[in-house]
């Protein structure tokens, strides 16, 4: 009989020199996503993963951690420029850049925020 040998398969580790980095900045949380130039996802990070809870979460100081650890996460990708795209008016805007710009040559920033066009309605007013 023949022998069925397995042989293990190991994940190969893709080398991506120049990559972009998008940053969405809510007033709740900070989310960061690291994909290559095609738009693959290559790492993500959170200030709530990071391990920052409720409203610690919405700091600047917890958009900086997350994009340390999204640093750390993309080393095993040989990584070492980025384009970072930010979306959204939180306060983690800045600080995620920060973060970002002590582990990687920053290329370009580019900011994506909406804004409307005189769109939806705006909320009443309060009356208390």
């Amino acid at each position: 009989m023949a022998e069925a040998t397995k042989t293990a398969s190991k994940k190969k580790k893709r080398s991506v020199p120049e990559g972009c980095i998008y940053i969405l900045a809510g007033y709740n949380n900070t989310l960061l996503t690291a994909t290559d130039l095609n738009g693959g996802v290559l790492a993500r990070s959170s200030a709530g993963a990071s391990g920052f809870k409720g409203t610690k979460k919405s700091t600047p100081y917890a958009a900086q951690v997350a994009a340390e650890k999204l640093a750390e996460k993309l080393e095993t990708f040989a990584v070492e420029k980025v384009q970072v795209f930010v979306k959204g008016i939180g306060p983690g805007r800045e600080q995620g850049i920060r973060g970002l710009a002590k582990s990687f040559e920053v290329m370009l920033i580019v900011d994506q925020t909406g804004v409307p066009h005189n769109g939806c309605r705006p909320k009443k007013r309060r009356r208390v």
